[in-house]
């Protein structure tokens, strides 16, 4: 569909991203359905062709648009010797020709639409080898499908930013159930894929479901202007910590011209806080970076490509498009600073805040998947947290017994029922939601309510231009009219190899459940006899506190073990040629202590 708003980028922008979007179109999988060895299905696109259709009532004009643009797949070439998969999963695979092999940057989310994407390449370009892989920074979708284009014990070198792992692990592992049961709110995995349900997230179709892995890095980037030549591509980097992800980079392949800008400049506002969960994102610095790549590499570069969305081709449009991206963090930075020193707090600057004309034109800087709203609120969260310093809110009652007050105080649940659906009725759809919120969580069985509010989430999610609030919204309307809540599927075995072993005690850690241990107390000395390693374990004050050590020490029980046998132990208990020496209860205690994570834990109803 064709949109002329003139007050948004008009016919002419929308041709060009269409134009874009096509430009280099080599070819596709038919049907484009990936399966995993089981046969499962893992990723089908040809669930989008109804995009193909005009817009409906159900879904936002500019949401649809972009919609249409990011269901577009198939292999790319970018310029000459430089390609893209796109849509074969959330993010692109881009493959870089070298003398021999072929450099592949950010391999997608699972290894099944990874190789997927690496055959379509190979289908079309030969059998070349993969000679290097690259993350460009620490999030699933960029590193997670390794092992679908080498082996785990591949020796080709593995780039990533200084920092990587320790932030991959942080995300996808210590609070990684709750970001993914999270994230099947702002992804929809649930919803079908409809003109009533999910039109994408915005950054892409969405998420591959099939099997993620990690291989460590073994060729870190350190600092701004390294230069490495692989496979006889010469590469330059520029180092972004603290933007998109706290461990990012982007590249420029300066005698090809091309600039790689991983995911800190899409065809969109990007997240500061991603409605899944992160760590708040810094728009004053993310600006800087960009200021700084179009310094160091724009003028130079005839393309300029991310891991999400399609390029940007000519030296013009190239540092125009990258000056309103830097343009947009930095006025959301200072709008937000601004207002939040004269007073307001969070909730009120994200309804003051307009977007300049010039950058509300450009379709690229619209909130398909952050928002002007959430990300005013990040700001304010990075800032000062949680707090408004209004002590009315400094000890508010969580919302299952805020709602049973609410509900009392309004004359019982159906006169809060009926008074919320009376704001919808008059189109408050925002206080009506917020209305009947609060009698499903004082009465989560009353099913008036629960449709009440459904019926709410519903229409705010026909209008939202952002696609994660759009998802959210359904999401939750979906499992208010449920009947039991649908299994998340968690599955993180595939990036225990690579955890450092610190990282693996701490994934124990977590799991304590701390009243249970407070009367508890060992210590447990551990030896790894293929790497060399030793660390102290205690379990103290309901805390399970661990460290590296020059040797072993007194303890409860010592553990000698290779690491595989310690990957074993922590996901199994297998004890198979573990040494074990001293009270080996002390495993069992320990295991007693622990719970399992919930990953299908309520969020629209207690």
């Amino acid at each position: 569909m064709l949109m002329k708003d003139e007050s948004r980028g008009g016919d002419v922008s929308d041709r060009r991203d269409l134009a874009d979007a096509d430009r280099g179109l080599i070819g596709t999988l038919e049907p484009m359905v990936i399966t995993a060895a089981d046969g499962r299905v893992v990723w089908d696109m040809d669930q989008w062709s109804f995009l193909d259709a005009e817009c409906p009532d159900t879904v936002e004009p500019s949401l649809w648009r972009q919609a249409q643009l990011t269901a577009k797949h198939g292999l790319y070439e970018v310029s000459e010797g430089i390609y893209q998969v796109r849509g074969f999963d959330m993010s692109n695979m881009t493959l870089i020709e070298g003398d021999r092999g072929v450099i592949v940057i950010d391999p997608l989310i699972s290894a099944e639409t990874a190789a997927a994407a690496l055959a379509l390449y190979r289908r079309h370009r030969g059998d070349r080898p993969v000679s290097a892989v690259i993350y460009t920074h620490a999030h699933l979708d960029h590193f997670g499908g390794v092992l679908g284009v080498v082996d785990a014990a591949t020796d080709v070198p593995i780039i990533a930013p200084e920092h990587f792992l320790e932030h991959a692990v942080s995300e996808n592992v210590y609070a990684g159930v709750a970001m993914l049961r999270r994230s099947y709110y702002y992804a929809a995995v649930h919803l079908a894929k409809s003109p009533t349900g999910t039109v994408g997230i915005g950054l892409g179709a969405g998420g591959s479901t099939g099997t993620p892995g990690l291989i460590a890095p073994t060729l870190e980037i350190t600092h701004t202007g390294q230069e490495e030549t692989v496979d006889g591509v010469r590469m330059v980097f520029q180092m972004t910590p603290g933007t998109e992800c706290p461990a990012e980079m982007n590249l420029a392949f300066p005698d090809r011209r091309a600039l790689c800008m991983a995911e800190n400049a899409t065809h969109n506002l990007h997240n500061l806080l991603t409605l899944r969960g992160a760590q708040v994102r810094d728009p004053r610095i993310w600006s800087r970076y960009l200021a700084e790549a179009i310094d160091l590499f724009a003028r130079d570069s005839d393309v300029v490509f991310a891991s999400h969305h399609w390029p940007t081709w000519g030296t013009e449009d190239i540092v125009g498009y990258l000056t309103q991206q830097r343009d947009l963090y930095a006025y959301l930075h200072d709008q937000t600073l601004r207002l939040i020193n004269k007073g307001y707090v969070a909730a009120e600057i994200a309804e003051m805040i307009e977007m300049p004309p010039a950058l509300e034109k450009a379709w690229h800087t619209h909130g398909y998947y952050g928002s002007v709203n959430h990300n005013v609120k990040a700001i304010y969260q990075r800032y000062l947290g949680w707090y408004d310093a209004n002590p009315a809110h400094l000890w508010q009652h969580p919302p299952e017994a805020a709602g049973k007050r609410y509900v009392a105080a309004l004359g019982g649940q159906e006169a809060t029922v009926a008074a919320a659906r009376g704001f919808g009725a008059d189109g408050d759809l925002r206080f009506a939601a917020e209305l009947a919120s609060h009698a499903v969580f004082a009465d989560p069985d009353d099913r008036a309510a629960r449709e009440v509010l459904a019926e709410v989430l519903e229409q705010l999610g026909y209008g939202a231009e952002n696609a994660t609030w759009r998802n959210a919204y359904l999401t939750g309307a979906r499992e208010l009219r449920a009947t039991s809540i649908e299994h998340t599927e968690l599955d993180s075995s595939g990036m225990a190899p690579a955890l450092t072993v610190t990282q693996l005690f701490d994934s124990v850690a977590i799991r304590v459940v701390g009243e249970k241990a407070w009367e508890e107390g060992f210590a447990i000395a551990w030896t790894l006899s293929d790497t060399g390693e030793h660390f102290h374990m205690e379990l103290s004050n309901g805390a399970l506190i661990h460290h590296p050590t020059a040797g072993t020490r007194d303890a409860d029980l010592t553990v000698t073990l290779t690491r595989p046998q310690l990957l074993a132990l922590l996901s199994s208990g297998a004890t198979d040629g573990v040494e074990l020496a001293g009270d080996a209860g002390v495993l069992a205690r320990l295991n007693a202590l622990t719970d399992a994570p919930d990953p299908d834990f309520a969020v629209v109803t207690p």
